[in-house]
């Protein structure tokens, strides 16, 4: 594992009994900050090998540093369908999360193509599920806990892909009457967009939600993220 950044690490907090191990950073916070780590000869070369987020609280203090690892091959033959897995790390290099992804294409108009993500914490403990569920023009999720049962769901935009603008995917009760959080693509600027492929993803909950609930939402965003707003792989 490589870190980039010479910002501050949040320092390791203490064990919390019944919390998987590493996730103790979420207990006690409300807002994370996702961000692409930008390598400005990858934009021209293209054939980078890995993406790399940063993942900050709002305080900017690193929390944890996120890195896909792919073939060149595999990126650029299925893109944004491609299979994945992303390692979480800490600042100890500890492994905190991992997140799995199949192979399947993307595509709104086919319940076969309906995307999954499953969330391990630590890496071969699964905590939990992202589903993608089928909505003629919503983007829409459902967020399981480890025994497949639904604990929240996820609504995004009818417009994904304005770039003038935030778009929040809303976190609801299962029910869908109520907001209690979102997940939001922050709108970087036509310049930057145009630039780079960073980019940079708020992530709001209630300070008392399972510490599960919230390492699935992180998940959730690294989903979103492939599969709406990554213009290249």
């Amino acid at each position: 594992m490589a870190i980039y950044d010479l910002r501050p690490w949040l320092s390791t907090p203490e064990t919390i009994t019944s919390c998987p191990p590493g996730l103790e950073y979420l207990y006690q916070i409300n807002q994370l900050t996702v961000c692409q780590y930008f390598d400005p000869p990858g934009v021209l070369r293209k054939f980078e090998t890995s993406k790399t987020y940063e993942i900050l609280n709002n305080q900017g203090q690193i929390i944890y540093f996120a890195e896909e690892r792919n073939n060149c091959f595999l990126r650029h033959l299925c893109g944004f369908s491609r299979p994945f897995t992303i390692t979480i790390y800490d600042n100890v290099g500890r492994d905190v999360l991992a997140l799995h992804k199949a192979l399947k294409c993307s595509c709104c108009w086919s319940r076969c193509c309906l995307q999954k993500l499953k969330v391990e914490a630590p890496p071969g403990e699964t905590i939990g599920y992202v589903y993608q569920y089928f909505h003629p023009f919503l983007p829409k999720f459902k967020i399981k806990n480890e025994n497949k049962e639904e604990v929240m769901k996820i609504r995004g935009p009818w417009l994904v892909f304005s770039c003038l603008r935030d778009l929040n995917f809303n976190l609801l009760t299962v029910d869908e009457e109520m907001i209690i959080g979102k997940i939001s693509k922050q709108y970087s600027g036509f310049v930057r967009g145009i630039l780079t492929n960073g980019e940079k993803f708020g992530i709001q909950f209630p300070f008392d939600l399972d510490v599960k609930i919230k390492a699935l939402m992180l998940g959730a965003t690294f989903l979103i993220d492939y599969m709406y707003f990554e213009l290249w792989p």
